[in-house]
């Protein structure tokens, strides 16, 4: 199993000034360690179950990406997950095109509806009611993947038209989409039609029988659309500690058994450099074995 670094904090010891040499840092952890990618959050507040609530520091993603590209060589970048309703679609196949071709092909993007009604509102951006976030979570894969590809022609969907779908220069290879979320009836269908990954939530004490099954939706999916379900790369974030005493090869492999191939970690507290160290020498090797 692949091992990746979640990154979903700015509250760095030494406050503001300390972010970007601790980001630096991190990333050369990364790309030396063995870490498959690293993924930031989009959002523009912090999530309000952290200790400092909205208020806590919070970088915007794709600038804090292109930070990290120009620091490391080799790491996999992305964000997990982008939310649809902060960018239109156009200028988002932009933005990871962009990336990518800055950061030598090591672009991914992580995409879902997105939820966070305070930051939208508190920043004047525009909140649609779930079903309209799904169904233009749809039309956003539908114009990045004809971006990325030879079709500049127009795009007519309900919600996004767009004259010209040019995108120059394109990536330098095919940049891999992930869907994260669960939903059943809409996500994971989705994730079979247009993904190369989905991302579910994985945390202590619930066990892998609830993930196993989105498997099993998402291959009733994949079967439905006409997609291979070997051609989807199933990862998990997880959201519990991480224990550098050989226990948590045995939680991954639990979930290896059941078809993921990845897992993203994230640190439990400010120092995020400790964590991606213990990570790379404690976590990395043990997984790549199951």
């Amino acid at each position: 199993m692949d091992v990746s670094l979640h990154l979903p904090r700015f509250d760095v010891p030494g406050g503001a000034a300390a972010i970007a040499p601790t980001y630096a840092e991190v990333g050369a952890i990364a790309d030396g360690g063995g870490l498959r990618a690293l993924s930031v959050m989009d959002h523009y507040f912090q999530m309000e179950h952290y200790a400092g609530g909205a208020p806590d520091p919070m970088l915007e993603a794709y600038t804090t990406l292109a930070f990290l590209a120009a620091r490391t060589e080799r790491v996999g970048l992305q964000v997990l997950v982008t939310g649809v309703p902060y960018r239109h679609p156009g200028l988002l196949a932009k933005i990871v095109a962009s990336l990518d071709v800055l950061s030598g092909g090591r672009a991914g993007l992580g995409i879902g509806a997105g939820w966070y009604e305070r930051e939208q509102r508190g920043l004047g951006v525009p909140v649609w009611p779930a079903g309209e976030r799904l169904a233009r979570l749809e039309e956003t894969l539908q114009i990045v993947v004809q971006m990325f590809g030879d079709d500049d022609g127009p795009y007519e969907g309900r919600y996004y038209q767009l004259a010209e779908t040019l995108c120059s220069p394109k990536p330098l290879g095919p940049v891999p989409v992930m869907v994260g979320g669960g939903g059943e009836r809409k996500t994971l269908r989705l994730a079979a039609q247009y993904g190369d990954a989905c991302n579910l939530f994985a945390q202590p004490g619930y066990g892998t029988d609830g993930v196993a099954h989105k498997l099993a939706v998402l291959r009733e999916h994949c079967a439905a659309v006409g997609r291979p379900y070997e051609e989807i790369r199933k990862t998990i974030l997880w959201n519990g500690p991480v224990p550098f005493d050989g226990a948590f090869t045995d939680t991954l492999a639990s979930y290896a058994e059941v078809g993921f191939d990845e897992v993203f970690v994230m640190p439990p507290e400010p120092d995020l450099v400790a964590f991606a160290r213990g990570v790379v020498e404690h976590v990395v090797e043990p997984a790549a074995g199951l």
